[in-house]
């Protein structure tokens, strides 16, 4: 499929952390951009944001537990166990 270029305007911190995600993610920023508006545009972010919703909902308590039994196991390791 032939690509069309286009030029966006961002904030420099919105770039920064744009190019940041696609690195950690091992993809170019093109590649990630393209990615974000694909999952936006065809519901698939929605339905992930909504699993990871049941999953708080189910299992929250439980994680909260597990993250301060983490936390006070290992004192020196400076805060939550989740940062």
């Amino acid at each position: 499929m032939a690509k069309t270029q286009t030029n966006l305007r961002l904030a420099p911190e919105a770039l920064e952390a744009a190019r940041e995600a696609a690195r950690t993610r091992g993809v170019a920023l093109n590649e990630y951009v393209e990615r974000l508006i694909t999952e936006d545009t065809t519901g698939v972010r929605g339905r992930g944001m909504a699993a990871a919703q049941r999953i708080i909902d189910d299992f929250g308590t439980y994680l909260d537990g597990l993250e301060q039994e983490l936390d006070q196991a290992a004192p020196h390791a400076g805060g939550s166990a989740a940062a």
